[in-house]
């Protein structure tokens, strides 16, 4: 008797044991690498909340610039490292679909989104967009008074002689803010006048910063009197309280839209598909909304009132062009302007 009561108390431990193990492995997570160029100080808030809505997947950014995102993604083409690329320019991603970078996939809620902001040229999409956002100027009101500089209404304003030293806009290079203006002036004007506008522009630039978001903040700062950026940092600049003034020059805006892919041969294709479904889902939407633009599903409101129908300004953005074009344009781009480039990330 003894010896039967021993084996059903070791078959009871032995059971609890299992469900323990089995609740232990239900509860385990798993890494998904991610490449982005989302804005630093959101990443938090999305790692959370996809996180809430695919409990199993435990997000692990590697966040840079556009450019230098693009670089890196370029540079492990034989033997990509991550998972996804997520909040990234359409135009890298168009570049990197080409190569065949990406698996393509159709998330759930695909059809409300506004066609626009994804590829449709392959079936399923190889790239899906979020949210879009468009060029600037911000004018720092005190600074410009000190110099006697009147506020540009325009991308021209910005070439002439009063402004010279006085601008920053970012490297086209390594920021996606920087390829968006090179990119619609080319495509506004045509190529020779374009690049004759920046000829002209680049007399009056101080300097090349390697991040879109930075010459707004340094015009916060009062490091400079205008800076080229995107709306939404120079919005974002003026509810913290710094004095700047919004300007979106008369000729029209470029654009952009972030955007997230599958990277071909993850080893985690199931999971990246979770967070490709959340990422356009109505939460995520909302989530992305507040500063930017647009999102890519209609309907949704954007919550920032400084920021509403200024996409209504943006110009014609060709996709493929800009892909297509990419390196001639950034390396034409270097050979012109390049001097005044802060120096590049160790």
């Amino acid at each position: 008797m003894l010896t039967n009561h021993f084996k059903r108390l070791a078959a009871v431990v032995a059971g609890g044991l299992m469900v323990l193990g089995f609740g232990a492995g239900a509860m385990a997570k798993t890494d998904l690498l991610v490449y982005t160029a989302v804005e630093a100080d959101e990443l938090a808030k999305f790692k959370s909340a996809i996180e809430k809505a695919v409990p199993e997947v435990e997000i692990k950014w590697v966040r840079d610039s556009t450019g230098i995102i693009t670089s890196k993604l370029l540079a492990e083409k034989d033997n990509p490292r991550a998972d996804m690329v997520w909040g990234q320019a359409a135009t890298s991603l168009v570049l990197l679909a080409n190569q065949g970078y990406f698996q393509g996939y159709a998330p759930k809620g695909l059809d409300k989104l506004d066609k626009r902001y994804y590829d449709t040229k392959n079936s399923p999409p190889l790239w899906v967009g979020q949210r879009t956002y468009g060029a600037a100027v911000c004018y720092n009101r005190v600074e410009g008074k000190k110099k006697n500089l009147p506020m540009p209404a325009s991308w021209q304003d910005l070439t002439k002689p009063v402004y010279k030293g006085s601008v920053i806009m970012p490297n086209p290079n390594s920021s996606g803010t920087g390829f968006l203006d090179v990119s619609s002036w080319l495509q506004m004007w045509g190529e020779d006048k374009g690049w004759k506008y920046m000829d002209a522009l680049h007399q009056n630039i101080s300097r090349y910063t390697h991040s879109g978001s930075a010459p707004c903040k340094l015009a916060a700062a009062g490091e400079t009197p205008i800076g080229v950026s995107f709306a939404y940092r120079v919005v974002k600049s003026m509810e913290e309280g710094a004095p700047l003034q919004l300007v979106l020059p008369s000729e029209g805006l470029g654009w952009e839209v972030e955007a997230f892919g599958i990277v071909r041969n993850t080893k985690k294709l199931a999971l990246a598909k979770k967070v490709a479904d959340w990422s356009v889902s109505k939460a995520a939407m909302t989530l992305y909304a507040p500063g930017y633009e647009a999102v890519a599903m209609p309907g949704v409101p954007n919550p920032t009132e400084a920021l509403r129908g200024i996409d209504k300004q943006f110009v014609k953005n060709d996709f493929g062009w800009a892909a297509d074009n990419r390196i001639r344009i950034l390396n034409e781009w270097a050979k012109r302007y390049d001097a005044k480039s802060d120096p590049k990330k160790k």
